[in-house]
């Protein structure tokens, strides 16, 4: 398979001349190295073939370890509209914010809180933001290595001897922890907006990292655009049932992996269930967030309705918010336990990684 120069293949990934994202094909796994930044004997579980030289190389796109946080409202937050769209979780009772405009340029952001280690990640090409425990593999830190599986982040560790960690497959497939799973932290994307309204006392990553990026700036062109089909490495046919860059909510399963298509939810209106056997999917329009909880609460499995706007379980008549706690009512202060494993993808992303996925539809 022929390779271009990593000139192009740069400039394509910052989204300077995107009309080349399509010609791009260079093949990682051809020759002697995967991409010339990882030891060529490493072992890989899945096709080489399908691994791809995304062109920085090795950290060439710069992941963050515990970057200078702020609040709300600061002036290092002021690069953030509230249509702006951010990783939202919660470590050691801090709410935190990790706004896709930093995730955009650094795709990684390792953070050490309150004795809690976590990779919040998102790929831009994919649109998939997944939040990983780091314990598991001895805290190491993660690192962008430059390669793309199925157009998604390979991230590496950065311990003694590396191993290769696509983000959508949540696991190891090259290296010494091939095999090994990577445990998921609940987190949810929402508007920058929604969050801090939810989280009036949240910390967001402040726009003074060290690096020089615009990050009011989307670097991809019109990559994003809902209907737009075009990948930058070769995938074969998409699946044409929803559109390529829609956002979904996927839960992946053993018997059937699910979607629910952000238009869809978005005919459930400002506030809507989504009621499955031992699940329940709320959407919170105002917010553009959902996010996927067990319904057992207590040991009773609760069902839930909207109703005017907001979110209530049938048995208490308790006001529920999307990120998981009940606001009001006799279970006020009760928390729902997320499925940490749900996460948002483009849809186009999300069927190569899950095919034969289930479409949730509102009609």
């Amino acid at each position: 398979m022929k390779k271009t120069g990593r000139k192009n293949a740069l400039s394509g990934r910052r989204g300077v001349g995107i009309a080349l994202l399509l010609p791009l094909v260079a093949c990682a796994g051809s020759g002697d190295t995967l991409g010339g930044d990882f030891d060529a004997g490493m072992n890989c579980t899945i096709p080489s073939s399908e691994i791809f030289n995304g062109g920085p190389g090795k950290d060439g796109i710069p992941a963050l370890t515990d970057p200078s946080m702020v609040s709300a409202g600061a002036p290092d937050s002021e690069y953030l509209r509230d249509s702006d769209r951010v990783v939202g979780l919660i470590l050691g009772g801090q709410p935190m914010a990790i706004p896709l405009n930093i995730l955009w340029w650094h795709e990684i952001v390792n953070l050490n809180v309150s004795g809690s280690q976590v990779a919040v990640t998102h790929c831009p090409l994919t649109g998939s933001s997944l939040s990983f425990d780091r314990t598991g593999v001895g805290g190491a830190e993660f690192g962008v290595s430059g390669l793309l599986y199925r157009n998604n982040l390979i991230m590496y560790d950065r311990s003694t001897q590396e191993s290769l960690w696509p983000q959508m497959l949540r696991g190891a497939t090259c290296g010494v922890n091939s095999g090994r799973s990577l445990p998921m932290v609940s987190s949810m994307e929402m508007t920058w907006g929604g969050w801090r309204s939810l989280h009036p006392g949240t910390q967001v990553v402040a726009s003074a990292t060290g690096f020089s990026r615009d990050y009011q700036r989307y670097p991809y062109g019109d990559y994003a655009r809902i209907d737009n089909p075009q990948v930058l490495f070769p995938l074969g046919s998409l699946d044409g049932r929803r559109p390529p860059k829609e956002r979904v909510l996927g839960i992946p399963g053993t018997a059937a992996h699910r979607a629910y298509p952000f238009g869809e939810l978005s005919s459930l209106g400002t506030a809507g269930v989504v009621q499955e056997e031992g699940d329940v999917v709320f959407w919170d329009g105002l917010r553009q967030g959902a996010m996927a909880y067990h319904r057992e609460l207590d040991g009773v499995a609760l069902a839930f309705h909207a109703q005017d706007g907001q979110i209530r379980d049938t048995g208490t008549d308790s006001v529920w918010r999307v990120d998981w706690v009940a606001v009001s009512g006799p279970l006020a202060g009760k928390k729902l336990t997320p499925v940490p494993e749900a996460y948002v993808a483009y849809w186009f992303a999300w069927a190569v990684f899950h095919p034969g996925t289930e479409i949730w539809s509102g009609s």
